[in-house]
């Protein structure tokens, strides 16, 4: 399982960051706050872990809006490599967990 405690932060890659929001309306901050709320889901994402660890994440924003990100972690920093809104799958897995 993925563990925190080495975690020191975020890194944003410019291009990432801008086209989130251009695709999805989500905000590099409202994707951060995707990771301090509860529940907070996190599996590694086998299928996509081929250079680097992968891990997708159900979680929520400030506003209580559900999220889903896929991220990697490099130099001991979270990057964010896409986040969108859940899908009503991932919202009924989420909820479940309340």
């Amino acid at each position: 399982m993925f563990d925190f405690d080495s975690i020191i932060g975020f890194d944003w890659d410019e291009g990432n960051k801008h086209k989130n929001w251009d695709k999805h309306q989500v905000d590099f901050r409202e994707c951060e706050e995707g990771f301090f709320n509860q529940p907070l889901l996190i599996n590694e994402d086998i299928k996509h872990s081929f250079q680097e660890k992968q891990y997708y994440v159900l979680g929520r924003s400030d506003t209580n809006r559900t999220l889903f990100l896929v991220f990697t972690v490099r130099n001991n920093k979270i990057r964010v490599i896409s986040v969108r809104d859940q899908s009503k799958k991932e919202r009924m897995i989420y909820e479940q967990q309340k």
